[in-house]
């Protein structure tokens, strides 16, 4: 076992699914010789060959709508987006064809096809470079949502990915790719896919996030932890113990659809408060629909108002003032507080 970064982690995936399955192919712009664009297949055409590492035309419809076809005749491909903007011209594909198949034959045919992409903001990045569409295809029926949060979980979860016999969004935050680099078994393993994680057990406050965020939460309560950052909370609050800070329960949601309801209500009803963390825009970000299902599941065990921390209702800003629309440390600390002094 070795530690590896989340790029070498996928390709390790796709390298022994690949070996494992001549099934499995790979397909996308730049994937062949020059590894794709952030150099994740790098080497695996010179292992299987140009037949089943296929550089394509520039034309993400094309892509997608080429490996359904193959998906329905019986390959598994794994397409590569270049980048989460590029994404679109891919849509109706992916929502009018791919999501559609299994209910439309009526389960004569499934379609087993990943769509990797990376996403999101924090490598300063240009426009189309560094959004975060997760919503779309989360609100699609038929697809499942998939969003790693380090090099372990990406493996597995790959892997889970590759063999389901369903369409898989898997998308891939480019700002850790390189960031994490965590013990990864060379051997094969699975996490299952609609599994959250709990990444930190607490008592406080639930912490619900995914993807890049994962990092920045457990760094925020760890700062948290370590500059009794809640000194200035009400002592009237009974949750608060001393000034050393606050047991708070970190959940990574990996998987985004299916979303793991139980595991959020289980937590909130221990806990009684809830901050959810991500950096796709506000309205209609995931964040509101899991408040909704801990309204519908859990409201009499909530303490306190939930709290967002996202990205804004504007377009993702360029580099100079990325920072300030990214969720980070002190949004997440000060979130974390107001539920504090908000509990009753």
């Amino acid at each position: 076992m070795s530690k590896i970064n989340m790029v070498e982690a996928i390709n390790l995936a796709l390298k022994q699914e690949m070996k494992k399955d001549k099934t499995v192919i790979l397909i996308g712009e730049d994937i062949g010789e020059d590894g794709g664009v952030f150099r994740v297949t790098e080497g695996l055409a010179k292992l299987y060959g140009n037949d089943r590492v296929i550089d394509s035309p520039l034309a993400e419809s094309g892509i997608v709508g080429s490996s359904i076809g193959m998906a329905i005749a019986g390959l598994k491909p794994v397409c590569e987006i270049q980048f989460e903007g590029f994404i679109m011209p891919a849509l109706d594909q992916l929502i009018s064809h791919a999501s559609r198949i299994r209910n439309r034959c009526r389960g004569r045919y499934s379609v087993p096809l990943v769509v990797r992409c990376p996403i999101g903001g924090g490598i300063k990045a240009l426009e189309h470079h560094s959004d975060s569409p997760e919503t779309y295809f989360i609100h699609t029926p038929g697809l499942k949502v998939v969003m790693p949060s380090g090099p372990y979980d990406a493996k597995g979860l790959l892997i889970s990915a590759i063999r389901d016999p369903d369409p898989v969004i898997f998308f891939e935050p480019k700002k850790i790719y390189r960031a994490i680099k965590e013990e990864v078994p060379e051997k094969e393993y699975t996490i299952p896919l609609g599994k959250a994680k709990i990444v930190r057990e607490g008592n406080d406050v639930t912490l619900i996030t995914y993807g890049a965020w994962v990092k920045t939460a457990k760094e925020a309560v760890e700062h948290m932890s370590d500059t009794g950052n809640y000194s200035s909370l009400s002592r009237k609050n009974s949750e608060l113990k001393n000034s050393s800070g606050i047991s708070v329960e970190i959940i990574d949601l990996r998987t985004l659809s299916p979303l793991d309801t139980e595991t959020i209500i289980n937590s909130v009803k221990k806990t009684g408060k809830a901050v959810i963390v991500h950096e796709a825009q506000k309205t209609l970000g995931l964040a509101a629909e899991i408040i909704a299902r801990i309204n519908e599941k859990a409201l009499y065990s909530l303490q306190a108002p939930i709290e967002r921390v996202t990205g804004y209702d504007v377009i993702v800003p360029l580099r100079l003032y990325e920072n300030y629309y990214l969720p980070n440390q002190q949004k997440i600390i000060n979130a974390v507080e107001k539920v504090m002094r908000n509990a009753g």
